[in-house]
């Protein structure tokens, strides 16, 4: 470890891309590593997609611009890892991260997650929606926004999977997710706008359909504003989904990337998570050896049941459905 903190202090710096301080608490987590290890975080297209982070590493690689480090979803980085563009690294953590959130190769391994959830400004809403039929409802015309495009976003891919998971779909069987935006949009509901804080305060995205831990951080982020955020986790289509961590097989600064990877598998890493929200994929190991920062999750909603996970086969195989069929069904407007 000393080896390597020296190794990533002489490179100085650290790409990284489509990191929004306010996702996940990556604000709190660059600026802890940058104080801990006096290393740079350079952060490139902050508003990107997880497909636009596999783009870059193509675009510029050989570059030292390209991106050292990767926050992917589960699709994304399979995708990524069957193209041969990951590292294989093991941080000192990977052990205890459970089989089914991580390559078995080390190629990625999943950081944190959250479940899907809808948020509602009950300043301009009458009464909030609390699940995926209540969006279909004539009161919500031009409201409900979905937090980017599912072919491309991960959060955005998540959403159509509980959409599914609320009208007779299942991990095999994403089209009736689609099949609702479709409805959604026929009915006038669908609002393409990205919502992010500055859109919600305007007005301009309602409703929104993204990760709890992004709902829940609008609470604090929007107070002032005249906005009054509510979170619901919607009963009739509970999904719950992890976001993981790579690095780039030609990574222009090697060290400070599996320096990242070993400060976001630390308890240190893993509590800032949940300052905004965000449950750290090794909460319940810490929960165990008392590493948990119980304060924090304390604050994390409760969810009723065990989450399940699409294996990487259904998740591929509803990316393709996807991807081959949302322009069709749900065209730009």
């Amino acid at each position: 470890m000393d080896a390597l903190v020296g190794a990533a202090r002489a490179e100085g710096r650290l790409n990284a891309t489509t990191l929004l301080r306010h996702w996940a608490n990556y604000g709190g987590l660059i600026d802890g590593f940058t104080a801990k290890y006096g290393i740079e975080v350079v952060v490139d297209n902050p508003f990107g997609s997880s497909q636009e982070e596999i783009e870059d590493i193509k675009r510029y690689r050989g570059q030292d611009r390209a991106p050292d480090v990767l926050d992917l979803g589960d699709t994304f980085a399979q995708s990524a890892a069957r193209e041969g563009l990951l590292a294989t690294y093991k941080p000192e953590a990977f052990g205890r991260i459970p089989a089914e959130q991580k390559d078995a190769a080390g190629r990625w391994y999943n950081s944190y997650g959250g479940y899907v959830a809808i948020g509602c400004d009950a300043n301009r809403v009458r009464t909030c929606p609390a699940s995926f039929a209540d969006l279909l409802k004539p009161e919500y015309k031009g409201m409900v926004a979905l937090n980017g495009n599912p072919t491309t976003a991960g959060s955005a891919f998540a959403g159509v999977f509980a959409a599914a998971l609320a009208n007779g779909g299942s991990f095999d069987d994403i089209a009736p997710g689609v099949d609702f935006f479709a409805r959604l949009d026929a009915a006038g509901n669908y609002n393409r706008a990205n919502p992010n804080p500055a859109a919600i305060a305007r007005g301009e995205t309602p409703i929104s359909i993204e990760w709890d831990f992004l709902n829940l951080s609008h609470t604090e982020e929007l107070a002032g504003t005249g906005v009054d955020w509510r979170v619901a986790i919607p009963f009739d289509g509970s999904f719950s989904q992890y976001y993981a961590q790579a690095i780039n097989k030609d990574a222009p600064h090697p060290a400070a990337a599996r320096l990242w990877a070993e400060y976001l598998a630390s308890p240190e890493g893993q509590n800032l998570r949940l300052v905004d929200y965000a449950r750290p994929v090794l909460m319940e190991n810490m929960a165990k050896n008392g590493t948990l920062d119980k304060s924090l999750a304390s604050k994390l909603p409760t969810v009723e049941g065990t989450p399940a996970f699409p294996s990487e086969s259904q998740l591929n195989t509803a990316l393709q459905y996807v991807r081959q069929n949302w322009a069709k069904d749900v065209p730009a407007g």
